[in-house]
């Protein structure tokens, strides 16, 4: 694909950006116009009032930097609220972030008007497109859960039921919202503006006007948190990437309030005193130290990351080669070791941890997307609702669901930690996009939704290309494992179980329980979700999309 292409976890959100690509836009043009697309055919995993990150890519400066589009728990919330209450519904909303951040991409790295980027999505929005099963079974499997919010179902079980699969699926009030935020840029342009103050008046349209207010009237009447105040006092967030070289390759994921790209940086720090490459990768000794590295790994995120304006997150620690070089003592090559305490670290992280609170892990509902343009920007972006379905209430008329970062699992169960629920600040995210450079130029772009499983997808992903030489389709497509928590990664001692894929052999499973793990299968294309782009070694771009959901990968 000489002129640029998009992996994304939908064809029809591919396609959407690389038009914007066909019509002579950036990278970040694309992205926008896709994860708008998103948002309308994958609903339980985006929205324009999610969260996410990007990790971009600034061909002519050689810059790479993180955007996170990340909104702030409530002013008003309440923190003694039952904890069941911040799952879903009115009080589990955090602030809308994504629409922020498309803003902000679309004017630091786009070329297109706003109008155009939403297009697709409004068209499929207004129009109807073909409802995927897969899709329709996730409306189904929370049927019960969706019913509860009349605006909710009013989308999504028209006539008291899921869509047929293939159905014209329509969502008229996102495309009203769309079609509001195109029409504000159009009218600020008529009036004289420039480009920037003009995406600025569609910014303004959603966080100080119509959409903001719709969304806080609707918060307020159902005794929710959601006020004005938050929707202005929100701002994404431009900052550098955390980074780490492995194995000669330049390594840049998403910083705070991205735990991402923390597990990312640590476990390839940890892994690098082993040679991976010479282990079968179906092997038990190779798949033992990876889930090894990861478990060492969470053990130290987990204990320090927080949102940065409320603790002191000692990153330059947990990313650093030294570091690595103690925690790597840990671990056993011939033998599984218990799911440990987070390092002792002078001036952070909470002591005296109370191993009776009890903090199940959460799945989470993302996705993902990567992108390059005929002048070599690239950019992927990792956008999410949370759990499925995120609140599951349809804010009212906008068409749109919020964010239940709220939860236990973006938060600490624990009340002296920093990532405890608290009024205006960040819950984490497990989104981390990645960007990999060989000697200043552009090797690889890729993310993955998961919840829990990204930083563990995308490292074994990674591992696949570097350590072993896989093109961008076999390393995404090749069996993957993933470590599950109980009760959560936030309880040392808690009990580890490693989930396997099924396409695994059968001496691998039993290969692992020699080893001391405690070993199940899971489905055989169950794992992640990897969408990504990796530069052959002619140097072009050759894009991957992942079997396990829809990912699809499109370039010209």
């Amino acid at each position: 694909m000489p002129n640029g292409g998009v992996a994304s976890g939908h064809p029809l959100a591919s396609m959407a950006g690389v038009r914007m690509l066909m019509q002579g836009g950036t990278a970040a043009d694309a992205a926008v116009a896709a994860m708008a697309v998103l948002n309308v055919v994958e609903p339980w995993a985006s929205s324009a009032a999610g969260n996410g990150f990007a990790t971009c890519l600034d061909k002519k400066t050689g810059e790479v930097v993180s955007l996170a589009f990340t909104g702030a728990a409530p002013g008003l919330l309440d923190n003694q609220v039952d904890p069941a209450e911040l799952v879903a519904g009115h009080k589990a909303a955090v602030t809308p972030g994504a629409f922020g951040g498309w803003i902000e991409l679309a004017r630091r790295f786009g070329r297109l008007p706003l109008s155009t980027l939403l297009e697709p999505a409004i068209d499929y929005a207004r129009d109807g497109h073909p409802i995927d099963a897969s899709i329709v079974d996730t409306i189904r499997r929370q049927q019960l859960a969706l019913a509860r919010y009349p605006t909710t179902a009013a989308i999504y079980l028209p006539g008291g039921q899921p869509p047929a699969p293939r159905s014209l699926f329509k969502n008229l009030p996102l495309a009203r919202t769309f079609q509001a935020l195109a029409d504000a840029e159009t009218t600020a342009m008529n009036a004289g503006a420039d480009r920037n103050a003009a995406l600025q008046a569609a910014y303004d349209h959603f966080y100080l006007g119509p959409v903001a207010q719709e969304m806080a009237r609707f918060s307020e009447a159902g005794g929710g948190w959601l006020r004005m105040k938050d929707f202005k006092d929100y701002r994404p967030q431009w900052a550098a990437p955390v980074n780490t070289r492995y194995r000669g390759v330049d390594v840049y994921c998403s910083p705070l309030t991205s735990r991402t790209g923390l597990e990312m940086c640590e476990q390839l720090n940890l892994l690098e005193g082993f040679d991976i490459g010479r282990l079968p990768a179906d092997s038990p000794q190779a798949i033992h130290l990876l889930a090894e590295t990861i478990k060492v790994a969470k053990s130290d995120v987990y204990r320090y990351a927080a949102d940065p304006t409320s603790a002191s997150v000692p990153v330059g620690v947990l990313t650093s080669k030294a570091f690595a070089d103690q925690r790597r003592r840990l671990i056993n090559p011939d033998a599984a070791i218990a799911y440990p305490t987070g390092a002792d670290l002078p001036g952070g992280g909470r002591t005296g941890l109370r191993r009776h609170l009890r903090a199940p892990s959460v799945p989470g509902d993302t996705t993902s997307l990567s992108v390059i343009d005929s002048e070599g920007n690239a950019i992927a972006c990792t956008t999410t609702l949370g759990g499925g379905f995120g609140t599951l209430l349809v804010m009212g008329d906008t068409g749109l669901i919020c964010n239940n970062g709220l939860r236990t699992g973006s938060t600490a169960p624990y009340r002296d930690h920093p990532n405890f629920v608290a009024p205006g600040r960040i819950p984490l995210l497990g989104n981390g996009p990645v960007i990999v450079r060989d000697n200043g130029k552009l090797r690889m772009i890729f993310g993955s939704p998961g919840g829990e499983t990204i930083g563990q997808t995308q490292f074994q992903t990674l591992v696949n290309v570097i350590d072993r030489g896989m093109s961008i389709q076999d390393a995404i497509e090749a069996p993957r494992f993933a470590i599950d928590a109980e009760p959560g990664f936030y309880t040392p001692g808690a009990a580890i179980k490693l989930q396997l894929e099924s396409r695994f052999p059968t001496q691998t499973f039993t290969g692992l329980a020699a080893l001391g793990h405690s070993v199940g299968p899971v489905g055989p294309y169950s794992i992640g979700s990897i969408q990504g782009i990796l530069i052959s070694a002619d140097g072009q771009p050759m894009a991957g999309g992942d079997p396990r959901r829809m990912g699809y990968a499109v370039g010209y």
